[in-house]
């Protein structure tokens, strides 16, 4: 039987990669987006992959979603809780909506999409749950206090879960990546890249998306049960 997997932020960047990785290791793949209809239906068309707009900081409408991508494809049996925005600003100026936005999107979502379907995994005797966090909830970013704080959270909402998911055959894991070459990375000032980002990065280059997927892949597998 094919296993359903969910990628939340999932039609662009390192989302785009991990659905991709998803599907060419024989998964049916859900791809949700908050709202770029025209770069999920780019992504739609290009992989064949079914995409799902919806609100990821609502918890009513993840539920809502959970059950549509369920009676579409199936339950799902793995879980990438991957979309996330920056509100970037130092702290002395940041605003309730730039926190409020992030931690909501970021935080929030993980929760969000989680709760509706973890019965089912924990009924079903199997499930993976992949939280894409980052390098910066580890050691903290200049002006990412929002961030910094969100994907920490991710970090510790996987260690507790994981323990409660572990003997039903739930494993609960967390990625998180340091600088990926994604199109909101390249973006930025090719000085800044060349002379403050890429010189902390050891091996001397930027990630790419893909080599995050292929992460995601090894451990939503059966390979992947004792981790």
């Amino acid at each position: 039987m094919t296993r359903v997997a969910l990628v939340t932020g999932g039609t662009r960047g390192i989302g785009e990669a991990i659905s991709i990785g998803l599907k060419e290791a024989g998964y049916k793949v859900a791809a949700n987006y908050a709202g770029n209809d025209a770069a999920a239906a780019t992504f739609k068309e290009k992989t064949g992959i079914a995409v799902y707009k919806f609100d990821v900081g609502n918890f009513d409408a993840c539920k809502e979603a959970a059950e549509k991508i369920e009676a579409d494809l199936g339950p799902v049996d793995v879980l990438v809780n991957n979309a996330g925005i920056t509100r970037d600003a130092t702290f002395h100026r940041m605003t309730p909506e730039q926190w409020n936005d992030v931690l909501r999107t970021n935080l929030d979502s993980v929760f969000n999409l989680t709760r509706p379907v973890y019965e089912g995994m924990r009924n079903r005797g199997f499930g993976r749950i992949i939280n894409i966090s980052s390098i910066n909830g580890q050691k903290g970013q200049y002006g990412q206090t929002n961030y910094s704080a969100a994907k920490a959270g991710m970090i510790g909402f996987t260690k507790a879960l994981a323990q409660e998911g572990a003997a039903k055959g739930v494993t609960v894991n967390c990625i998180a990546p340091g600088y990926i070459g994604t199109e909101m990375v390249r973006a930025g000032p090719a000085e800044v890249l060349n002379t403050k980002i890429i010189p902390q990065i050891p091996v001397g280059r930027l990630g790419e998306p893909v080599e995050v997927a292929r992460c995601v892949t090894f451990l939503a597998s059966d390979d992947a049960g004792f981790i």
